[in-house]
């Protein structure tokens, strides 16, 4: 996989506290790690969305409270993983 050198400008805190945590191992990597994981859900978000554009197209709008009551269940999922206890590699 090709690589490429950039500039990035991250939160002070926030670097801090992953080069704490990645320790000896590479910071590059744990970046690129993290911004798969983000293109990740961006792209499962999209492929919802587009799930529900779908949806509307053959069943019709879907009713608020469905919507309100998803949102809740995403907010809750959200915030328990959030939550979980986190496991070291090794």
């Amino acid at each position: 996989m090709a690589k490429e050198k950039v500039t990035l400008t991250l939160d002070a805190d926030q670097l801090k506290e992953l080069r704490r945590t990645v320790g000896a191992r590479s910071l590059s990597a744990a970046v690129d790690s993290a911004v798969a994981a983000y293109l990740t859900r961006l792209r499962h978000l999209a492929a919802v969305d587009d799930w529900l554009v779908e949806l509307e197209r053959q069943h019709g709008p879907v009713p608020s409270e469905t919507l309100e009551w998803a949102a809740q269940l995403v907010e809750q999922w959200d915030a328990g993983a959030s939550g979980r206890p986190r496991r070291r590699a090794g």
